[in-house]
């Protein structure tokens, strides 16, 4: 694994894409299996890391640590500068290959996100997106993005009914 730094913007954004990820309101209580989810655009993590950081950032939460599962994701710096602050990466065989993990607060902070594969279509990614911040979520992420998947049924209103003589 490398040891590098890399550096971003304070903004975050390449070229003006926004990150695309939710989080709940009570994000790290450790009440629900999720925090949130994140939907990245590639598995490269020296790309997508820094974006991520820096978007929740903007949402008040300063990260210090990101753990995630060494088997989905192109090898990552073990630590990122953003905004001029070290974040510290690592990579681990044992964790769940849909989930990482942000720390906080002195590590005293946790959530865990539910990660939106990058080659899932977008109205599928959008629905994970939202699911993940509802009371009673699945615990497992490939329900999560299994119940994204899904499609309702088209709703045909109900038309008075007659019977012809």
């Amino acid at each position: 694994m490398r040891t590098t730094l890399q550096t971003l913007a304070a903004e975050g954004h390449r070229g003006g894409i926004d990150v695309r990820v939710s989080l709940r309101s009570d994000v790290g209580s450790g009440e629900q299996a999720f925090d949130g989810a994140w939907f990245p655009r590639s598995r490269d993590l020296a790309v997508e890391l820094p974006e991520l950081i820096a978007a929740l950032d903007k949402r008040g939460l300063r990260i210090e640590r990101f753990t995630y599962p060494l088997d989905v994701w192109s090898p990552a710096p073990r630590k990122v500068v953003v905004g001029g602050r070290v974040v510290r990466t690592g990579g681990f065989r044992s964790m769940d290959p849909g989930v990482v993990c942000l720390t906080w607060a002195g590590a005293t902070r946790r959530a865990d996100l539910l990660v939106v594969p990058p080659e899932t279509d977008v109205i599928t990614g959008a629905r994970a997106l939202r699911l993940c911040i509802r009371q009673g979520l699945p615990r497992s992420p490939q329900m999560v993005l299994a119940a994204a998947r899904s499609t309702p049924l088209p709703q045909v209103p109900g038309l008075p009914y007659t019977r012809a003589v």
